[in-house]
């Protein structure tokens, strides 16, 4: 591997090295249970560490794909090249044969190309001196060029592979983070529900920017066929909140449902569509820990509630 790629690597192994899974302080049997305050204080920095790791996790993907091209551009020049060289190579096999025959001596370009180990022929002085003098020098020429594409095609083949490895540990620390900031939040919320909304939305993609941006809104009046921003009935809210990160949704549940790919209850994250009923005529966003925000009916507020308590018919993932 180049000095260069080392150095990345070695930024990347010290990047990861270094974000350490930030665990609640374990307390002994005698120690008081964390306040609300303190509770609140790990949630947060369980939740921006957690906003890190995915950042960095998306960062690597850019990476992986990048090596991946490069590995795929210096296979196929390399294809190329052995191709070139093979056509010369059948070309000075009939004269190495000739030569042979005739009990002559045997030119170096042509010792060269049918040789097992041509890289150790151009390693000698005395080839690469003859092959300054002859026309021999263009298929040194070939033969180094597509020895450069062999090593670049390995070089990025290496970095491909150091990245998945990285990406994969980094995943697994996210995990980590994500099960511990779970366990903060839910006794936070047992103690106190309204804290659910004072707390980071998890996530940094579209589904959770739409979350969070829906969770301004809570407190705001339910009012049929409304659509923002100002109030809202259920898939008015669903619809405003994705159309602030570009995403158009119509407003109806029924193709709301078709918007996006349905998802088991397991799979959900912030920023979801779930819906209720058979018909599905209520729908709502998934925050986490078995609650959604939704607009529910007339007389009622955006607010947070329970998944429990309506008939779930389905998730579906929009971003």
């Amino acid at each position: 591997m180049r000095p260069a790629a080392r150095l990345r690597a070695g930024t990347l192994a010290g990047t990861v090295a270094a974000m350490t899974v930030l665990a609640p302080p374990v307390a002994a049997h005698a120690d008081p249970e964390p306040s609300t305050k303190e509770l609140q204080t790990q949630a947060h920095k369980l939740a921006d560490q957690l906003e890190q790791l995915t950042e960095q996790y998306n960062g690597l993907k850019v990476k992986l794909q990048q090596s991946q091209r490069a590995a795929k551009v210096a296979t196929d020049n390399a294809a190329r090249q052995e191709k070139a060289l093979q056509g010369v190579r059948e070309k000075l096999g009939s004269l190495a044969a000739t030569s042979y025959m005739q009990g002559g001596a045997t030119d170096p370009t042509v010792s060269f190309v049918a040789a097992q180990d041509p890289q150790a022929m151009l390693d000698q002085a005395a080839t690469l001196r003859y092959f300054a003098t002859q026309d021999g020098t263009r298929v040194a020429s070939m033969m180094q060029a597509m020895q450069a594409a062999q090593r670049a095609r390995k070089s990025a083949d290496e970095r491909s592979q150091q990245v998945e490895k990285l990406r994969g540990q980094l995943d697994s620390q996210r995990k980590k983070v994500t099960t511990l900031y779970e366990k903060v939040r839910g006794k936070l919320v047992k103690r106190d529900p309204t804290q659910l909304a004072k707390l980071p939305v998890v996530g940094s993609g579209k589904a959770a920017q739409a979350l969070r941006l829906a969770m301004t809104k809570i407190g705001r009046p339910y009012v049929w066929g409304a659509e923002g921003p100002s109030t809202f009935d259920c898939s008015g809210l669903i619809m405003w909140a994705y159309k602030q990160v570009g995403i158009s949704l119509p407003h109806y549940t029924g193709s709301q449902w078709n918007a996006g790919t349905h998802i088991s209850k397991s799979q959900m994250q912030p920023g979801d569509l779930i819906f209720f009923y058979s018909d599905l005529h209520h729908v709502g966003l998934y925050v986490g820990d078995g609650k959604m925000l939704h607009a529910p009916q007339t007389g009622d507020v955006v607010k947070i509630a329970p998944i429990a308590g309506r008939p779930f018919a389905g998730a579906v993932r929009v971003a």
